[in-house]
């Protein structure tokens, strides 16, 4: 008898060219698992056999970032998530990125998943995902829909998860773009945020700079767009490097320098940036947060290309 090959752990590989562009999306978390530039990489990739790490690439909803001691109320009703992030003890990065998304339809340059959101205990709404990824010449765009299929309004927030590469090395060596003038502060040990401050010192990247042994994990507003778009980007000695491109669909963006404490080896060889459409804690604030009402959607888009 036949056996079929076993499905990867990080889900379905689906590959995507155009021109110098390649990408690999991983269906679990509907993940951008690769994605290069003339072979270089731009973003920093995992095998397809391994559990996806650092949630790198994934899709994060309905809401990205965390949710304060997973909880948060809503028309009056208390709502408690569970703490993904038990360390810190949050929900972080909302319920899809361990999905296993289908496949609705591929081409040899794009792909569109589709995923779920089921009413559980701390989020009791029913809202159907879209996402699509689409090479061309202008890099990979990605766009997801969010519908709500339920009886009630809901709650709602998205985010990517990449990690820009800018060659071998540290971010220590890169230079940094980040054409944003608010950065929202937070604690120390808990990332709770506390107050939004302009930005000043080691948060200021609006003229580009190095790097060098700055820390973030910090979400940025305030965005400069030029021409209805903003850039973060980072680029090696060389002058390579990569960048993710957004509207104003998101006036937020989640920038952290890949400290890995646990994994000194694997630290600060990759810069996260993830265009949000909300803040952090934002079913908590009701800052920016979007209310899908009944049958409403949602869409928003970000791009992701070679410098």
């Amino acid at each position: 008898m036949d056996h079929a090959a076993p499905t990867p752990l990080s889900g379905r590989q689906l590959h995507l060219t155009h021109g110098e562009y390649s990408a690999v999306v991983a269906s679990v978390g509907a993940s951008l698992r690769e994605l290069r530039f003339g072979g270089r990489d731009l973003i920093r990739s995992y095998d397809a056999d391994e559990i996806r790490p650092n949630y790198r690439g994934a899709i994060l909803a309905p809401w990205p970032n965390r949710v304060v001691d997973g909880t948060y109320t809503l028309d009056g009703a208390t709502h408690r998530l569970s703490l993904t992030e038990p360390e810190r003890s949050h929900a972080l990065h909302g319920l899809l990125a361990w999905e296993d998304w289908e496949t609705a339809d591929q081409s040899d340059s794009s792909v569109r998943l589709r995923a779920t959101v089921v009413p559980q205990e701390g989020y009791p709404f029913r809202l159907t995902l879209e996402t699509t990824y689409t090479l061309d010449d202008g890099g990979l765009t990605t766009t997801v829909t969010a519908t709500n299929t339920g009886p009630d309004a809901a709650p709602y927030g998205v985010a990517p998860h990449p990690y820009l590469v800018a060659g071998d090395g540290l971010v220590d060596e890169w230079t940094l773009a980040i054409p944003a003038d608010t950065v929202l502060e937070v604690t120390e040990d808990r990332l709770i945020p506390t107050a939004l401050a302009a930005v000043s010192g080691d948060f200021d990247f609006r003229t580009p700079r190095r790097i060098n042994d700055t820390f973030l994990d910090h979400a940025f507003t305030g965005v400069q767009y030029d021409d209805g778009a903003a850039t973060v980007s980072v680029t090696g000695p060389d002058g390579h490097g990569a960048a993710v491109s957004f509207g104003s669909g998101c006036p937020w963006v989640q920038v952290h320098t890949g400290d890995l404490p646990k994994d000194p080896a694997g630290s600060r060889r990759g810069l996260a940036v993830e265009p949000m459409t909300c803040p952090p804690d934002a079913f908590n604030s009701g800052t920016d947060l979007v209310t899908l009402q009944p049958g409403a959607d949602h869409t928003v888009s970000w791009r992701i290309h070679s410098i």
